[in-house]
């Protein structure tokens, strides 16, 4: 499967054995591996493979067939485990290991050991364990054995164990078990065949842990630290953490608010979460993400009442089984109204409505690569990362980047655009049209997070895909009902059969408990108003405030960046660990901000 390389398919074997079971990397990185052995040690496939005592016995045609059992097996091996761990600390994510580890060092110390005597070796073998039903371990006694040092190794392995006696092959004549459903093949004198590591792993002294660690680096220390009787101290971890944010000025405090629906965008703020209601200090709401107080909105409230005094207030289960209501279809059928799309699908959130799709396309679709703005939100990155699919990371807001790196890929495989229209941290607005433009030329598809700006863009509140005339360029839109829309959580919308596809496949939609009904009809009301002349209305004034608000930190010359959206980024030339000071600072003038640390 590699093109640059002929291998066989014991060689394939081999490298799929060395690799951590990680899901949907075996495919690619075993090529990767034998390329570096390749290059950097000047190894042949078939030196490598004679390296192995185990595959050095069987032909080809042989691993051709066991493969994927033999890797199984492999990873429960006592000595290949340890080469796992220490070959990949850091997970899947991280670029393969080709020069930390060598194999034929690795066999090298461990064929140098001396083997244990004993009952304990054999029963514990876990190829043994694995395959125990078939009788497939067998042994000869040592007093048949004789030297089986191939010529290969006699010049690497040491003196004493040259002087063993390595047992050759035979069959085991103990049929029976002990009690305990151990083979009594050890107690009997008898000692494992041949040098497959599956079988004499455990016969090795105690100190073979150390010795592979001296072969293949530095021994590493336990990640969680050891209490005074040996145990892991997970309470002591937990707070090393939590001190690490402390120290680095990101640990958060929340403070505590009442907001009120009477008197927008005021709150009462509780210092002492102890005090009563009516103690609370008055503050105006500067980071609230409410932006027209919809939340608030008396026909929004009374669509709420209404619903919770007829339905109650909760869901009652998944959609799968008894969660979907009314209220539920109501809302997906107008989410899908707003962005003119055939279906809408809602979640609990945005953030799990980008997380479930992006991770159901990047599975389903075959061989699929994800193409992303440097500045994607957290929730896209994540649901990139989940689907395992390949990723191109494209400058932020840059079409030509982005055209790039599509070029670089079959106009036939598949492909999605992933970025935001409004980015929070900047402000910023994507260049819309000529991202879905680079993106038709080489087919593939658009998904664009319209989360900044739904309810806020647009003659009916859509978002600036509405505003720009570009609805019908994007192929699947995400938002969310708790910002503009003053509710809570997310949707999708799309073609109907992309829609229905995620909602039969998205773990993040299937297995979760149903937006409350009450919620959906909130919702649903807020949509409404605001795709209404008074939403037209409410979005005017709202760009009037922010001009407002530019023109009076203009005067007052402070640092407010231009941005062509409502976000106004001010950024504050502080000591880090003044931050802090200077939310509860803002708090004690009757204003609540919060200060965000960046890059």
């Amino acid at each position: 499967r590699n093109p640059e390389k002929s291998t066989t398919l014991s060689s394939h074997f081999l490298c799929v054995l060395l690799l951590p079971p990680f899901p949907s990397r075996a495919t690619s990185t075993p090529h990767i591996i034998l390329r570096n052995f390749d290059e950097e040690q000047n190894m042949s496939v078939n030196a490598v493979s004679a390296k192995c005592p185990f595959l050095a016995r069987v032909p080809a045609s042989f691993l051709g067939h066991a493969g994927p059992s033999l890797n199984m097996y492999g990873q429960r091996c006592p000595v290949m485990a340890r080469m796992f761990h220490r070959a990949a600390p850091g997970g899947f994510n991280r670029a393969p290991l080709t020069k930390t580890l060598s194999l034929e060092k690795f066999y090298r110390s461990v064929h140098a050991l001396p083997r244990m005597s004993g009952a304990g070796g054999l029963s514990k073998c876990p190829f043994r364990a694995a395959v125990q039903s078939q009788r497939l371990h067998t042994a000869a006694p040592a007093s048949q054995t004789s030297p089986a040092v191939s010529e290969g190794n006699k010049a690497v392995v040491s003196a004493q164990l040259k002087q063993e006696v390595l047992p050759r092959e035979g069959v085991c004549g103990v049929k029976r078990a002990t009690k305990d459903g151990n083979c009594e093949c050890a107690a009997q004198g008898l000692q494992p065949v041949g040098k497959c590591p599956f079988r004499w792993s455990k016969f090795v002294k105690d100190t073979v842990t150390e010795t592979v660690q001296r072969t293949i680096g530095p021994s590493i220390s336990p990640a969680v630290p050891l209490s005074d009787g040996g145990k892991l101290d997970y309470e002591t971890f937990f707070g090393d953490k939590i001190e690490a944010k402390r120290r680095d000025n990101s640990y958060r405090t929340f403070r505590v608010m009442a907001r009120q629906a009477r008197q927008f965008p005021r709150a009462n703020h509780y210092p002492d979460p102890g005090m009563e209601y009516d103690e609370g200090q008055k503050v105006t709401v500067w980071c609230s993400n409410d932006y027209m107080g919809m939340s608030k909105h008396p026909a929004v409230v009374k669509a709420t009442i209404n619903v919770i005094e007829e339905n109650g207030v909760g869901a009652g289960g998944t959609r799968n089984i008894s969660g979907t209501s009314y209220h539920h279809v109501q809302l997906e059928k107008e989410v899908a109204k707003l962005h003119r799309k055939e279906a809408g699908l809602i979640f609990s959130s945005c953030y799990v409505a980008n997380d479930a799709t992006l991770t159901t396309l990047g599975k389903m679709l075959p061989d699929c690569v994800y193409f992303s703005d440097a500045a994607n939100h957290n929730s896209m990155v994540i649901g990139m990362r989940h689907s395992l699919a390949k990723k191109e990371i494209f400058h932020h807001n840059d079409p030509d980047h982005l055209e790039t790196l599509l070029k670089k890929y079959d106009k036939n495989q598949a492909k999605i655009v992933a970025f935001e229209s409004v980015y929070s941290m900047s402000g910023n607005i994507s260049p819309i049209k000529e991202i879905c433009k680079v993106a038709r030329k080489y087919n593939a598809l658009t998904f664009i997070d319209e989360v900044h700006a739904v309810g806020l863009y647009g003659e009916h509140g859509a978002g600036v895909g509405e505003r720009e005339g570009l609805m019908d360029q994007l192929d699947i839109v995400s938002g969310t009902l708790g910002k503009a829309f003053g509710v809570a959580g997310g949707y999708i919308v799309g073609s109907e059969k992309l829609v229905d596809m995620v909602r039969s496949y998205a773990d993040g939609f299937i297995f979760t408990t149903a937006m409350p009904p009450m919620q959906a009809a909130a919702a649903r009301r807020s949509i409404q108003i605001l795709a209404s002349e008074e939403g037209r209305e409410l979005r005017q004034k709202h760009q009037a405030s922010v001009a407002n608000l530019r023109r009076l930190l203009k005067e007052a010359r402070l640092p407010a960046l231009p941005s062509p959206s409502h976000i106004v980024p001010l950024h504050v030339s502080i000591v880090v660990a003044s931050l802090w000071e200077l939310c509860v600072l803002s708090v004690m003038r009757y204003v609540y901000m919060y200060v965000i640390i960046s890059g």
